[in-house]
């Protein structure tokens, strides 16, 4: 009998609370793991035990949003810092640290790039330059994504996922990586120095891009982050239903 093959659930986590008191998620996210064949669970923010979310999912996504407390990374504010959200950071933070101890796949996704590297030790350029003036605008005024070239490690294992030594991306950010945290690297860059790609150096498949990929899922290089999350976590799964018998 051929043995029956489930699709992975890639939990995603969630912005937190809004004034009505909802939890909402931009639909592409979800729409970009039932592409590359992966079941959504949404993950809001408030779990008294964040550790218990990673029992039920099979991959991570660290979804966007707004800006990390510099408080977690002591960094100092700025006056265009929004949608700071403790309860969020705790959530994810703890999350970010756990995914990676546990082994289980995940995907930083622009703020969950940051949450990655803030976890583990890094900290962040709190505002990047935005004018017309800037030598690459990661974002237009006031808050709207824009596109810019970014160049990949041949060596990394997200070269060998994007298949592209050079890929064009939808950013979205006024904040970036500015000190890697010990354990990642940065593997992916914009032309103006900035860092715009993290991975774990160990064997955990962990990931953050500081672009949103979900916003290009016309195109099979971005594609390609969510269908590669999927494989992984997939064989996760499977390895731990054989381990069960």
């Amino acid at each position: 009998m051929r043995e029956r093959v489930e699709a992975p659930r890639i939990g995603i986590t969630t912005y937190g609370r809004d004034e009505q008191g909802r939890f909402y998620l931009p639909a592409a996210y979800v729409d970009a793991v039932r592409q590359a064949g992966g079941v959504p669970l949404l993950l809001p923010p408030g779990e008294a035990q964040p550790e218990r979310v990673l029992e039920v999912v099979d991959g991570l996504i660290l979804s966007g949003g707004g800006d990390i407390d510099p408080a977690c990374y002591g960094g100092q504010s700025h006056p265009t810092l929004y949608l700071v959200d403790p309860e969020r950071d705790r959530f994810e933070l703890h999350l970010a640290r756990a995914v990676v101890d546990r082994d289980v796949p995940v995907l930083g996704i622009c703020r969950g790039s940051q949450v990655l590297n803030v976890a583990w030790g890094g900290d962040l350029i709190p505002h990047l330059p935005e004018g017309e003036d800037a030598p690459v605008r990661h974002r237009l005024p006031p808050r709207t994504p824009t596109d810019h070239p970014v160049s990949v490690d041949p060596g990394s294992r997200l070269a060998g996922i994007l298949g592209e030594p050079e890929v064009s991306v939808r950013s979205w950010h006024h904040q970036a990586v500015q000190r890697v945290a010990s354990g990642w690297r940065a593997v992916a860059w914009a032309p103006d120095g900035t860092v715009e790609a993290v991975e774990w150096q160990q064997d955990a498949w962990a990931v953050g891009v500081q672009w949103h990929p979900e916003l290009s899922l016309d195109s099979p290089v971005h594609r390609r982050l969510f269908e590669a999350l999927v494989r992984a976590a997939a064989q996760r799964r499977q390895a731990r239903q054989r381990a069960e018998r």
